[in-house]
């Protein structure tokens, strides 16, 4: 069971709950020689974990952004920045991207955008949010719930699987689509075989559930919207299920697994169950904001690390891939 924010306990949306590994008695391996070293887009990594996009146009946010990207280039996590939709419109945050690139010049960062932004915006327009960062890939945020329930939402989404496919044979670096907390159904899945995507972020439910943050965010709690937020709280696909279904329906795309993610025990059956590469939020944001210093997040994200480590020990795993590889390593625990 996860902790919510009143410090009781809410129902494991994510399923990593019903999701056991076997456990190795005897894992003829040395603690020492485990490594996390993965692979994430075709580059070597020294981990398969990332923070992903959360924050980007608000006062703020550059300073999150750079306590973030200091900590993945020291730990060797990748990092994805929020929506640049702000971008689109003004050249105001140039200069802060520029000089996010220039300090981490050999971190691996991502680019973000909303896909009803995407739809409405030109070629040039679009590769130009990659090319301020000089990033490895383009995150295209699929947020359909979210879009109805924002007071100033944009939900006009026809045309989106196209504008897809033209940006990743045009933007010049792999294209990633990401949910926001609804993760994916085996329909949508299906949809996305020809699109030309390097990868896919399921971003599932049972972490940060946009529908709810949106109804919080409502003036009037009367309102329409902050009523139907309500209805659709528990709306979505779980990240369990998302990632069991990526793999078979996809298995020539990398599956990123994000949501609900709390442990590096988390991340071990996600792995295991064929995610590439393993995302964190809400963790995230919340060890950054307990300190002034960077140490806080330091610490959570070597305890992560380190419970990676530790499941990969006893499961007899000397790395993240040959977990992901491991038939008979995992079952579902039925309730």
């Amino acid at each position: 069971m996860q902790e919510n924010q009143a410090g009781g306990f809410a129902i494991d949306f994510s399923g990593l709950d019903h999701i056991k590994l076997y456990h190795n008695a005897l894992p003829e391996l040395d603690f020492e020689e485990i490594s996390l070293g993965s692979t994430l887009l075709g580059k070597s990594t020294k981990t398969p974990f990332f923070i992903a996009g959360m924050t980007a146009g608000h006062d703020g946010a550059f300073e999150l952004n750079w306590k973030f990207a200091k900590a993945c280039a020291t730990r060797g996590w990748a990092f994805g920045v929020g929506s640049q939709r702000r971008l689109l419109q003004y050249d105001d945050s140039i200069d802060d991207w520029q000089k996010l690139r220039a300090e981490f010049p050999d971190l691996m960062i991502f680019s973000n955008i909303g896909i009803s932004q995407l739809i409405v915006s030109s070629s040039v327009q679009i590769c130009k949010l990659v090319e301020v960062l000089k990033a490895q890939a383009l995150v295209v945020h699929a947020n359909a719930l979210q879009e109805c329930l924002q007071k100033e939402g944009t939900p006009q989404f026809k045309g989106g699987l196209q504008k897809l496919k033209e940006v990743c044979q045009t933007v010049g670096v792999p294209v990633v689509l990401k949910e926001t907390g609804c993760g994916f159904s085996r329909v949508t899945l299906s949809r996305l075989k020809e699109v030309g995507l390097s990868a896919i972020d399921v971003s599932g439910l049972g972490g940060t559930h946009w529908g709810r943050i949106e109804g919080a965010r409502a003036d009037n709690p009367w309102d329409l919207k902050a009523l139907a937020s309500k209805t659709f709280s528990n709306w979505g696909e779980s990240t369990t299920h998302a990632v069991i279904n990526a793999k078979k329906i996809l298995p020539r795309l990398e599956i990123w697994a994000s949501g609900g993610v709390r442990s590096g025990l988390d991340a071990a059956k996600l792995i295991a169950l064929g995610a590439q590469a393993v995302g964190y939020a809400q963790p995230a944001l919340k060890a950054v904001l307990q300190s002034q210093s960077n140490e806080a997040l330091h610490l959570w994200m070597e305890r992560q690390e380190f419970e990676l480590r530790v499941a990969l020990f006893c499961t007899g795993c000397d790395t993240p891939r040959e977990l992901q590889q491991k038939e008979g390593v995992w079952t579902i625990i039925k309730t």
